[in-house]
């Protein structure tokens, strides 16, 4: 993929339709150059609608979650049809903090399933919990890989995009900050473990992104050093200066 990546991960931000309406209104005026950049910002359920009101249609609507189920009795789920009627073309699947809520790798899998059955674009994410010294993280991620995307095709994968977050480097509990030398080492495993699992030709093309404590300070050598195709960004997106100053970053 020949754009760069950049995601917006409100989480559960901010918090009335008011202020979402501001935050929205703002990345979109201040966001002027776009050319080689696919923006996609993911709100909270209850504010994807606000994006109806954006001037720049050149911001593509994510959401943060999605069901494994396509319609039904379901309380409290959101079905790809849904979304897709509130003009969402991504969706991110497998966050550190849906798993730590008890999301499996098999729902994941599924979440996956659906999506892709939609027509729906798949923002992955793996990472660990732990960097250990004997490399076990490097086998954890790549069972999350190969559970997640269990009978997923080789054709589906144009669709698919994995962004790499290392649990320990996220939130306010972060034990520190990822260097881009651990990145680029995780970016190298990722291509290869989807190499043996497809091939080589199609791991080149799928998108690899970072996510864990982006903000514009470090997101630059991220993406030139470390070689990443895009970024996760969270608690940075919530400001819309630094959040776009992150896009202008990106060359």
């Amino acid at each position: 993929m020949n754009n760069k990546i950049i995601v917006a991960n409100w989480k559960m931000n901010p918090p009335t339709v008011k202020e979402a309406g501001v935050l929205f209104s703002d990345i979109s005026s201040l966001a002027k150059n776009l050319k080689g950049k696919t923006v996609v910002i993911c709100p909270p359920y209850p504010f994807l609608f606000i994006s109806q009101k954006l001037k720049n249609k050149k911001i593509i609507l994510g959401a943060q979650d999605i069901s494994s189920f396509s319609s039904g009795a379901f309380t409290g789920e959101v079905s790809p049809k849904m979304l897709k009627d509130m003009g969402v073309r991504f969706v991110i699947a497998g966050h550190s903090e849906r798993r730590s809520l008890g999301e499996t790798d098999k729902i994941i899998n599924e979440k996956i399933s659906n999506s892709l059955k939609h027509k729906l674009s798949v923002i992955l994410c793996v990472g660990e919990k732990d960097r250990d010294h004997d490399g076990k993280y490097l086998s954890f991620v790549e069972k999350q890989i190969k559970n997640c995307l269990n009978d997923i095709t080789k054709p589906q994968l144009k669709n698919i995009i994995i962004a790499y977050e290392p649990v320990w480097a996220i939130g306010k509990n972060a034990v520190r900050e990822a260097t881009v030398e651990e990145f680029t080492e995780m970016r190298i495993f990722i291509r290869k473990v989807i190499s043996d699992i497809y091939d080589s030709k199609v791991a080149h093309t799928i998108p690899i992104l970072y996510g864990g404590s982006v903000n514009v300070e470090n997101a630059k050598e991220f993406m030139e050093k470390g070689g990443a195709d895009g970024l996760l960004v969270g608690r940075d997106s919530l400001n819309s200066k630094r959040f776009v100053g992150i896009i202008n970053l990106i060359k």
